[in-house]
């Protein structure tokens, strides 16, 4: 039998493992610490946990992190690190550092399914869905690598986003005990408004989320009409963007945060234009409390699209801002590792050919709001 990897457990199901073993409930608690508030992987470390519950633990479990296949550092401090998820697969998480925080970027999936036409990773296709343990290992590497680093027994990620490789609502039974993990005090305990999950819009999965885990929310929308959604955001033609808004006010009844933001690619001459920033303000202002970040975009051939220059995304801000809606042009960071927004390269499995490639995978990696 394989040995079952404890990083794949929520506290909830730590307990039930532990009551499998025929140990005390109170033992969950204690081994749930040692693994994500200390870091440790030895259970010969953890000393307050009955030695008989070690020996059953060596037999049965272990916590094990994904391989690191590269690490590269930027000038700006930004750090990805490139992980082997097995059979030619592999993602990458960016952290990213800043005077008030520290961010940490996960990814959710191997490719990913929903296809947007600016995401290079949608024309490469959809390898798997990561593990709940395959999640968590990011965030359980890069907290005490940085610690180590560092030389502090401090927490140094503040924050989490949820804005890696895949559509996270797309994993939903992976992702919510990751984010359980992340939000309790006996592990991680980030704030709700610090753990963010940025979707392409699935509807049905926003419901639940609301329900059963309701941390901040991101919502890729790039597009203030359903026929330009539509070609932008595939994803859109099942959930349009009346559905998406209506399930966006129903998620802040329990949101921990007042808005949702919106993630708004520029592209030129396809969404940038004043008469659309109009459009945007017409579908939004009054509609849905929010923020919008209007996020550079980083070409790639495939795609067939350029980047707005300077002038036309300021232009669009400012129709926006004079508005009333809050606007922010995003910072890129890590451009010198290939770290900034959309350029995070992961070796997934091409499904249409028989070799394996690098690609480009649709991954925002900058300034987060507090």
């Amino acid at each position: 039998m394989d040995a079952v990897n404890l990083l794949g457990f929520d506290l909830q199901g730590l307990a039930a493992y532990c009551e499998q073993l025929g140990e005390k409930k109170f033992r969950a608690t204690q081994l749930f610490r040692w693994i994500h508030q200390k870091g440790a992987s030895d259970f010969e470390q953890m000393s307050d946990l009955a030695k008989s519950l070690r020996e059953k633990l060596k037999g049965r479990a272990h916590i094990a992190a994904l391989s690191v296949i590269s690490e590269h550092v930027s000038t700006d401090g930004t750090i990805k690190w490139l992980f082997d998820v097995g059979a030619g697969n592999a993602v990458e998480a960016v952290f990213i550092p800043e005077d008030d925080r520290g961010t940490l970027c996960i990814s959710s999936q191997a490719g990913c399914a929903v296809g947007c036409r600016f995401c290079s990773t949608g024309h490469q296709g959809f390898s798997r869905n990561l593990t709940t343990a395959e999640i968590t290992a990011q965030l359980w590497f890069a907290e005490h690598n940085l610690r180590k680093r560092l030389n502090t027994d401090e927490r140094v990620i503040s924050n989490v986003v949820m804005m890696g490789m895949g559509e996270p609502l797309q994993n939903y039974d992976q992702l919510v005990p990751s984010l359980k993990t992340m939000l309790d005090d006996h592990a991680y305990g980030l704030s709700r408004r610090r753990v963010t999950v940025s979707t392409s819009g699935v509807v049905p999965m926003i419901d639940r989320l609301r329900e059963d885990c309701p941390v901040a929310l991101a919502v890729s929308l790039h597009a203030p009409t359903d026929p330009l959604r539509d070609q932008l955001v595939p994803l859109n033609k099942k959930y349009p963007i009346a559905e998406l808004l209506d399930a966006c006010n129903r998620y802040l009844e329990k949101a921990p945060r007042d808005f949702i933001t919106f993630e708004y690619c520029m592209l030129q001459e396809v969404n940038d234009t004043p008469e659309l920033a109009q459009a945007l303000v017409k579908l939004l202002k009054g509609r849905v409390s929010c923020k919008i970040n209007l996020i550079p975009f980083n070409p790639f051939p495939a795609s067939g699209l350029t980047r707005s220059t300077n002038a036309r995304v300021q232009a669009f801000a400012e129709v926006l801002i004079q508005a009333g809606i809050v606007t922010t042009v995003r910072k890129t960071r890590g451009d010198d590792i290939d770290a900034a927004c959309g350029q995070l390269a992961g070796e997934v499995q091409d499904r249409t050919r028989a070799h394996i490639r690098m690609v480009r995978a649709p991954v925002t990696v900058a300034k987060s709001t507090p």
